[in-house]
């Protein structure tokens, strides 16, 4: 049995039908981020050395959430560091934005995910590619595409 850890970054891409002002604003306004991504973020600012802190219920568990932006260049890129509260481990998250034909595509890139505890299926590698690809190709795709709709209720009639 292979117990080596899968250190490959986790790569989700998507092109959405919106330009790059657009999609730069959903993924870096506090008053948008909440929308399509997680309800708990209350503060965010695309600024070099900015520190946000919310809390995520996952399985039952409470995970305090501590993301520091290390880079951020206008409508093409934002990186921050992302770890856990009291949790080791440490990780990157690279978004990165260039327009196309159809309108913008977002290139997500988490690397260090395999620094979190092992034993815990909340930080499987596969547990990421799920989530990234939930919340790149569903959640902030279905904002894009109707940003005036409340993602937290039905969409059925």
């Amino acid at each position: 049995m292979n117990h080596d850890i899968d250190s490959r970054p986790i790569v989700v891409e998507q092109v959405y039908d919106a330009p790059v002002e657009v999609v730069w604003k959903a993924i870096t306004d506090e008053q948008q981020m909440p929308r399509w991504f997680f309800p708990t973020i209350e503060r965010f600012e695309a600024r070099i050395g900015f520190e946000t802190r919310f809390v995520v219920d996952a399985e039952g568990e409470l995970y305090e959430h501590v993301w520091t932006v290390t880079e951020v260049v206008p409508h093409e890129k934002i990186t921050y560091q992302w770890r856990y509260e009291h949790i080791p481990g440490d990780s990157i998250v690279e978004w990165e934005l260039s327009p196309t034909s159809e309108g913008t595509r977002l290139t997500l890139t988490h690397t260090g995910h395999e620094t979190f505890p092992r034993d815990n299926p909340v930080f499987a590698r596969e547990a990421g590619v799920q989530g990234w690809t939930y919340f790149l190709q569903g959640s902030l795709k279905a904002f894009l595409d109707d940003p005036g709709s409340d993602l937290s209720r039905s969409t059925s009639p």
